[in-house]
């Protein structure tokens, strides 16, 4: 951590939309950050000797829809290196539970029929717990392990809302939370828990910060 710190300078940081090329990078962050969450180790069955590699598909299969329907991927860099990634889904992405075709196709293929089933059914359930019709979902945010603990997660959760609250046909943002420990880190930013939902053996909370503009008439 000394040595991450001696060559840490908050001046350098900025947040920006990702580009095709930062994929990758984007792809391979968000695996290592999530490669322990509860959720994905059971819809990808994490006991079983390809999970990696399913995940890894699943992951990159994500990243790709959202890149194709021009949805926002905001990287955190610290100069030109990637720390951070957070991806949004808007209101008209056109992606939510129904899922795009090729998509289904596609994770069929990698992830296999029961997770991608399972993917599918948690989006439903998400979208039908939600406290609104048109909103915003954060579907990942994540810092890269070495550079954790350095405050990096304000920074693009500050980003998501730049976008949330800039977009009048939105009423805000969701999140689903596995792990509770998370949940004072959305709490602080406004997010609001809605309802606890359980997918087998895995709960977390699902929590919704409204568009500020709105917030702010209530």
């Amino acid at each position: 951590m000394t040595a991450i710190m001696n060559n840490f300078n908050p001046e350098q940081l900025k947040a920006a939309l990702l580009n095709g090329e930062e994929l990758k990078l984007a792809a391979s962050l968000l695996y290592q950050s999530y490669y322990d969450d509860p959720l994905f180790l059971a819809i990808f069955r994490g006991d079983t000797p390809d999970y990696e590699q399913r995940l890894r598909s699943a992951i990159r299969e994500e990243l790709n829809t959202f890149w194709q329907a021009q949805q926002p991927l905001v990287g955190l860099f610290h100069g030109e290196q990637l720390l951070g990634v957070a991806c949004v889904i808007g209101p008209d992405s056109g992606i939510g539970c129904n899922r795009l075709w090729h998509w289904r196709l596609k994770m069929l293929l990698t992830a296999g029929f029961v997770s991608t089933r399972q993917m599918l059914e948690k989006e439903q359930r998400i979208h039908a717990a939600m406290p609104c019709e048109r909103y915003h979902m954060l579907a990942f945010i994540a810092v890269s392990p070495k550079y954790q603990h350095l405050g990096l997660g304000h920074y693009l959760i500050h980003a998501v809302d730049s976008i949330v609250d800039q977009d009048s046909s939105s009423s805000g943002v969701g999140v689903f939370v596995t792990l509770a420990k998370y949940q004072p880190f959305f709490a602080d930013d406004q997010y609001q828990k809605v309802t606890e939902l359980a997918f087998g053996t895995v709960s977390g909370s699902l929590m919704f910060r409204p568009r500020q503009s709105q917030a702010a008439q209530v």
